[in-house]
């Protein structure tokens, strides 16, 4: 019964959201409207993965769960690049990083923790994700320190660096996937006796299908972020380091959580720190390599409070994962931690 009223919500205030662009409301209630279409169809999208993630196992269940959850995301950023919002496209990649693994994760073992006291997990995987994150955080700060040391006339080569180093993310994303799969798997999903709301067709499909309504929302929410910007004073660091992640996260939010609940750490960190990854090496150099086609190049440089909060959050998320278990408490740190973060960027304005 919930899922019904939650599915004709989410399809009410798409086309709502829709209608409030057509017959030009008033500039925060069309982005309201399609910030909660946003959110709701990135849940929904989250529960026709999760249907699949049941069928195709934990692996490749977070896997999926990482690349589909990440899809309302992509999109919304798409758009905003070919907006020319490099501003809000580059925090939201860094916001999605901090997102996932500090709040999506902490929320998760907070959950986990209440219902199952301390949960254990593979210390190998959650170690080689929580290198990998540091290895991004370096990534992603050789281009803004090269772009401040450099010579006046080295904006082409800043253009070409984060080109070339987009290319080396790929490469490591692939050789990570390669690593998760060839691990032997210790993990048992605990809600394998569960029906799932779908089947792996229906699954498939739709996700197909709700991609394709995300993509039109997002224009919409796309369109509304510069004037909701100007009207309420915010500024475009802290939308797309905070706002946009938040909606385009709820999937990874929901199914993260919930599996931690079942107690399934293994699945659940996959879910929130493989997404963290996968936005870092692999959605961002799609953006890259998309930016010049669209007109806008994206340069991956970015501002000290996004660098410094990168690392951060690297530091914890490392010493919360090498040890192999969790409690509720590290949920909490995590989450205070995300939130120190969040006020930085609201007063950075």
């Amino acid at each position: 019964m919930f899922r019904k009223v939650a599915y004709g919500l989410t399809v009410a205030l798409s086309v709502a959201g829709v209608a409030a662009e057509l017959l030009h409301a008033p500039v925060l209630v069309v982005f309201i409207l399609s910030s909660l279409a946003m959110a709701g169809l990135a849940w929904l999208l989250s529960q026709a993965t999760e249907s699949l993630g049941h069928h195709a196992g934990p692996r490749l269940g977070g896997i999926l769960s990482a690349t589909f959850g990440n899809t309302a995301e992509l999109i919304i950023t798409v758009f905003a690049l070919s907006a020319g919002l490099t501003t809000v496209v580059k925090a939201s990649i860094i916001g999605s990083i901090l997102g996932n693994a500090l709040l999506v994760l902490g929320m998760s073992i907070v959950a986990g923790g209440l219902k199952n006291g301390t949960q254990r997990f593979s210390a190998t995987i959650a170690g080689a994700n929580a290198t990998m994150l540091a290895i991004v955080a370096v990534g992603l700060s050789l281009p803004t320190i090269f772009a401040s040391t450099g010579p006046e006339e080295g904006a082409g080569a800043t253009e070409y660096l984060s080109i070339s180093e987009g290319i080396v993310l790929v490469v490591l994303y692939v050789l990570a996937l390669l690593f998760y799969f060839r691990r032997p798997s210790a993990s048992q999903t605990a809600s394998e006796g569960e029906r799932p709301p779908f089947g792996p067709k229906l699954s498939l499909a739709l996700m197909l299908g709700i991609a394709g309504a995300i993509a039109v929302v997002s224009e919409v929410f796309v369109g509304s972020i510069e004037p909701m910007v100007k009207e309420l004073g915010l500024s475009e660091l802290f939308v797309g380091v905070i706002v946009v992640p938040l909606i385009g996260n709820a999937a990874e939010q929901s199914v993260s959580i919930s599996i931690a609940y079942k107690n399934d750490m293994d699945f659940s960190m996959a879910i929130s720190l493989g997404s963290s990854l996968q936005v870092a090496l692999l959605v961002t150099p799609i953006l890259v390599f998309l930016g010049p086609l669209l007109g806008h190049p994206l340069k991956l440089v970015f501002s000290p409070l996004e660098l410094g909060a990168l690392a951060a959050t690297v530091v914890v998320t490392g010493f919360v994962a090498l040890d192999g278990e969790s409690n509720w408490l590290e949920g909490v740190m995590l989450c205070g931690v995300y939130l120190i973060a969040a006020l930085a960027f609201f007063f950075s304005a």
